[in-house]
């Protein structure tokens, strides 16, 4: 890999790392809590599979910044403030009902496809390899988070109620999945990246379908929103405090 393309690279490996990590531990807030047993299994596994993404896009980024690619993932994941996560903020926010977590899993997961299936060709080998085993464990995700998502949409009023008003809260944020990360251009440019724009529309266009075709309804187009990963909600510090308590006890420590 040419030298100049692999700090861009790595920094937007790591944002894909950030969105699967702060999902993960959001996802985990359901363990012992879903409304139904199978769920409450269900949902911890897609958790924990979620965690395993996030390490694997951790150790690219190691490799690409030449650490070491067991240890470093850990300084990112517990030594960093919030300021430096670069996660979108659609995934900061606290688990809400049922309804909210089902919709937000069901973008991020659709938004993953669309993502994974590019990166799955891209010229790097352990990128691509990586992408396609993301893949594959993505497309289960899917298949279980469209089946609730037509499941709520088509009950009862008050199911169909909470998933719209999911929806409308959510689709706006969603949009950040696919704005241009800092450096992309340079990527994009040496067929490094699949530009974020172009599957922002692919996206876009295979959720209208599916959710129009459940009974839901898109909101109405918003102003983009232009502010960046390096902008967090406030909801993000508290989550970091909690999630990287034990390791800054000792931050010298092997745990």
């Amino acid at each position: 890999m040419k030298p100049g393309l692999r700090s861009p690279l790595a920094e937007a490996l790591l944002a894909l790392a950030d969105d699967e990590l702060i999902l993960a531990h959001r996802d985990s807030e359901w363990t012992g809590h879903a409304p139904i047993l199978e769920e409450d299994i269900a949902f911890a596994n897609i958790a924990l599979d979620e965690l395993g993404h996030a390490a694997l896009w951790y150790r690219l980024v190691a490799d690409l910044r030449e650490e070491d690619a067991e240890r470093y993932p850990d300084r990112l994941v517990f030594h960093r403030p919030a300021g430096a996560f670069r996660n979108v903020r659609l995934v900061e926010h606290p688990k809400g009902d049922w309804a909210f977590t089902i919709v937000r899993q069901f973008l991020f997961d659709s938004a993953e496809q669309v993502r994974l299936k590019a990166l799955a060709a891209h010229p790097q080998a352990s990128l691509a390899q990586t992408a396609a085993k993301i893949l594959t464990e993505e497309r289960y995700h899917l298949r279980h988070l469209s089946a609730w998502v037509t499941r709520l949409a088509q009950g009862t009023p008050e199911s169909k109620h909470r998933m719209q008003a999911a929806l409308d809260h959510l689709w706006p944020l969603a949009g950040q999945l696919f704005q241009t990360l800092p450096g992309e251009a340079i990527l994009v440019d040496a067929g490094a990246w699949p530009a974020s724009p172009m599957l922002g529309i692919e996206w876009q266009a295979q959720v209208t379908d599916f959710l129009t075709g459940c009974g839901l309804t898109i909101p109405a187009r918003t102003s983009p929103d232009e502010s960046g990963r390096q902008i967090h909600s406030a909801h993000l510090e508290p989550l970091l405090a909690e999630m990287q308590s034990v390791a800054r006890l000792e931050p010298q420590g092997e745990w």
